[in-house]
């Protein structure tokens, strides 16, 4: 068993707005709770002043670090703070706080299931979405059924930025995830399934942030044609 109970891992590019008072946000909270953790701040090449403001929020906290990496997208970022991270758990959580920190207390044990990876759900029972524009919940559902017909059958989001993974997942998916991009959600879970693990969906308040940095129409086309890189090159995967 690891020796951390929770490890959260925070991507960052160009947060240089928000990842302050997102870090206060999560260390005030973390420092509520009764087990041990960690925050790792996994920073994908940053060009504007978030690795300053991130050393600034982290000073006195040991606990609390930050990974510098060459720029080439979130999910080369995820995958490289969730293989350094050392917790029992480890939390996926995007910078903006879209899912606030507490609720990872639905993912975690005694609340949440018992399974290998537990995924916030925008989607899933007790789910409630505040401030979404219309069309970006249509693409998100369009999308949704593209992943269900060609690499994840039977979840309703697999891209809400908050999910929690048990160690042995980690170390057994990230070192095969494939995809640097938006699309890495899905490459995880598809090769869970071919890997044995199971997972699980639990609904989260999910605040919609208009700074995003997801781009609707060009990230959901690349993202697309993703679907069809995840199904050939985990073809023959058992």
């Amino acid at each position: 068993m690891s020796q951390l109970f929770l490890s959260v891992v925070i991507p960052t590019f160009n947060e240089e707005a928000r990842i302050a008072d997102s870090l206060s946000k999560v260390i005030e909270y973390l420092q509520g709770q009764d087990y041990s953790w960690e925050v790792v701040v996994a920073d994908d090449g940053s060009t504007d002043r978030t690795v300053g403001l991130v050393g600034q929020a982290i000073a006195g906290h040991p606990n609390v670090r930050i990974l510098h990496l060459q720029h080439r997208g979130k999910g080369w970022a995820v995958k490289n703070g969730m293989l350094a991270a050392k917790g029992e758990f480890r939390l996926l959580c995007d910078a903006d706080l879209s899912v606030p920190i507490l609720q990872v207390e639905r993912l975690l044990p005694p609340t949440g299931p018992m399974a290998d990876i537990v995924l916030g759900s925008r989607e899933a029972d007790g789910a409630v979405r505040i401030g979404e524009p219309a069309g970006r919940h249509i693409m998100g559902r369009i999308f949704s059924r593209l992943v269900s017909s060609l690499a994840v059958p039977g979840l309703a989001d697999t891209q809400c930025g908050f999910k929690v993974f048990r160690a042995d997942a980690v170390q057994d998916l990230f070192p095969r995830l494939t995809l640097d991009g938006f699309a890495f959600d899905v490459e995880l879970i598809h090769l869970a399934g071919k890997r044995g693990l199971t997972y699980s969906e639990v609904g989260v308040d999910w605040y919609y942030r208009p700074q995003s940095k997801v781009r609707p129409l060009r990230d959901a086309l690349a993202m697309t044609l993703d679907l069809f890189k995840i199904r050939w090159r985990h073809r023959n995967l058992v």
